[in-house]
């Protein structure tokens, strides 16, 4: 794989995730020549991540710089992108990376139009700003876009990926929205699902909800990342009609916000068992129709 040659970085700017794939490319060997960062967190966080880094508005940030890193929210992105472009702060043969999941690389057109490099590189990953996000780098995996026919373009972004230690993945431009979403859906939904299943634990009075549930939830991801649908189980599963009749009426009386998750979560599980045979059609009619009908679990019944 080809090895970038040792680069001045530029990191705009210096939030959660900028601030760590700087300071694991100032690991690999690179040189963080500037950061941009207003808020108080973000002062905070380059201090303790990229230490003795001047911090700096981001055209001086992106003039300083071979390799731009720009590490913004997916709406800012084209903004920025824009404004650096007219105000001349990039210029050819500079490196451009965003770290958006939301966007490829049509974004960096106009830096590409300036004679840059573009590239998209995500870290499938949640980070925390703090020092121990470096370490799990080496556990993910970061996804690449490159222009399509630009080989050379592909083993820089997948080059400088493996030099932050993780482990690079190609994703075509074109893939890039349902990437995403799928990402998404999966992390924040899941994270979203949990903290419902906590929080309806503690309003039944159980005590130390998380610690009661890591295991199953645990193990749940564990084996449906071995086995696919096949590990499905619970009582849509087993095509449970009164079971889940009560679970509609008691989240119907005490959490009426989060049964229609339960609902529509009940359907999708009800299409996947029917699909990899665990529920037979009938059952699977019959939870259908029970999780269809808006009279099942409404409190007046």
């Amino acid at each position: 794989m080809m090895r970038p040659a040792r680069l001045a970085v530029g990191v705009v700017s210096a939030g959660r995730v900028g601030s760590v794939l700087g300071a694991a490319l100032a690991r690999a060997g690179h040189t963080v020549v500037a950061a941009s960062g207003l808020s108080a967190s973000s002062l905070a966080r380059a201090e303790r991540l990229l230490p003795d880094v001047p911090l700096l508005p981001p055209d001086e940030t992106v003039r300083r710089a071979d390799l731009v890193l720009l590490a913004l929210p997916d709406d800012a992105l084209e903004g920025m992108v824009r404004g650096l472009v007219a105000t001349g702060s990039l210029r050819p043969g500079q490196i451009v990376v965003h770290t958006s999941g939301a966007h490829g690389i049509r974004v960096l057109d106009p830096a590409a139009e300036a004679g840059a490099l573009p590239l998209a590189l995500h870290p499938v990953m949640t980070f925390t700003g703090r020092e121990e996000d470096l370490e799990r780098l080496a556990a993910c995996s970061i996804g690449v876009t490159a222009a399509e026919d630009d080989e050379a373009a592909w083993h820089v972004g997948e080059a400088l990926t493996v030099e932050m230690g993780a482990e690079p993945v190609r994703i075509p431009d074109s893939a890039r929205a349902l990437y995403h979403a799928a990402l998404a859906h999966g992390a924040n939904h899941l994270m979203t699902l949990v903290a419902d299943c906590a929080d309806l634990l503690r309003q039944a009075g159980i005590g130390q909800s998380e610690r009661l549930v890591a295991p199953l939830l645990s193990a749940a991801l564990d084996n449906v990342l071995r086995h696919g649908d096949r590990a499905l189980t619970g009582p849509v599963a087993r095509g449970d009609l009164g079971t889940v009749r009560k679970h509609l009426a008691v989240l119907a009386d005490r959490a009426p916000d989060v049964a229609p998750a339960y609902r529509a979560l009940a359907r999708r599980t009800v299409a996947r068992s029917t699909a990899a045979g665990l529920l037979d059609t009938a059952a699977a009619k019959d939870l259908t129709e029970l999780l269809d009908d808006p009279a099942e679990g409404h409190p007046d019944q």
